[in-house]
């Protein structure tokens, strides 16, 4: 018999959560497969978010492990350190990269997943002959930079290519979307190819985020690609 794939993953991005009761709020969502930290260095994007003292704190005190997304200037430098501080999953952007492919084995050499991330006007055709380097593609649904915008329905034609390339290619590399997903868009999401989904305010907005994930991950599954 083929193996079944995995469950659809739903990563809450704690962008969308309470800063003042983060250890409440991440207890919220203990059914969630990760918690989606996004570091922003208002250079790279247009926005400050928090630092390895703030994701240390995260993982100190979260039920479920970290998927980490780095939207930083210069993550050769500064990616391994937040490996380091025992984030499950490390995920850089190709366009901020010098050279992505030894900064993933890096990451992996230390223990965690690497991601690559492409926003919504890079090509992935690039990636498609190391897709095996990652662990992990992040294709933005959004500019990066801010929680809360409207998710991009043209990123969908490449995110599809994208999954029919790793299929070709037999790739367990996961791919994950971000931004604007919520009950209404990760449908789109999931039959153009992705398997893993961060969610803000669709799941910390929720009265229970518990069941938000928990439909999340059956609307998925039910339009999987």
């Amino acid at each position: 018999m083929p193996e079944l794939p995995a469950a659809p993953r739903i990563n809450p991005s704690i962008l969308a959560a309470d800063f003042a009761n983060m250890q409440a709020d991440l207890a919220r969502i203990a059914t969630a497969d990760y918690v989606h930290v996004d570091v922003m260095d208002n250079h790279f994007v247009p926005n400050l978010t928090f630092g390895p003292q703030m994701v240390e704190r995260v993982q100190a005190t979260s039920p479920i492990p970290l998927d980490v997304h780095l939207m930083i200037a210069d993550p050769d430098r500064w990616a391994p350190g937040y490996a380091e501080l025992g984030a499950a999953s490390v995920t850089f952007h190709l366009e901020a990269a010098t050279e992505p492919v030894a900064l993933a084995r890096r990451l992996r050499a230390i223990g965690a997943r690497a991601g690559v991330a492409v926003k919504p006007a890079t090509p992935v055709e690039g990636l498609y002959d190391i897709l095996d380097d990652f662990d992990q593609i992040l294709v933005m649904t959004v500019e990066p930079g801010f929680g809360g915008q409207s998710f991009m329905p043209e990123t969908m034609p490449k995110l599809r290519r994208l999954a029919d390339e790793a299929r070709r290619r037999g790739s367990a590399v996961w791919l994950q979307v971000d931004g604007g997903i919520a009950a209404s868009t990760i449908e789109q999401a999931a039959e153009a190819g992705a398997d893993t989904f961060v969610a803000g305010s669709a799941v910390f907005g929720a009265a229970d985020p518990e069941a938000a994930i928990a439909g999340l991950r059956a609307t998925a599954a039910q339009h999987r690609h």
